[in-house]
């Protein structure tokens, strides 16, 4: 085989290498870049799901709090209306006691 073709045959093979290598990068490139815009996807939906579930439990908290609320309210209005009950109930008691002191202090100063 001549030399000049055996030349363009190794020019060839190198053009035919470059192309191939040149082919190889931008897949690799392409690649790349879709992996990064998957990888954001991801971190973006996996922000956004921690973020609803925050929201979520910050609902599920506040509901908590306001059963407890209403419970310890409740719970208060009921004391408080045993307490006025029993006052209530010693009213009678309470004013034959202040008479009786009256009437006692009435005849201790005759």
């Amino acid at each position: 085989m001549p030399r000049p073709e055996v030349l363009e045959r190794i020019k060839s093979a190198e053009d035919e290498a470059d192309e191939i290598v040149a082919l190889a990068e931008n897949d690799r490139d392409e690649r790349i870049a879709e992996a990064r815009k998957r990888a954001e996807e991801i971190r973006t939906e996996a922000e956004q799901e921690a973020q609803e579930l925050k929201e979520r439990r910050l609902e599920e908290a506040r509901e908590e709090i306001d059963a407890e609320c209403e419970q310890v309210l409740e719970e208060g209005e009921q004391e408080r209306e045993a307490l006025a009950e029993r006052a209530r109930d010693r009213v009678d008691e309470v004013t034959d006691h202040v008479v009786e002191l009256f009437q006692e202090d009435v005849h201790a100063q005759t």
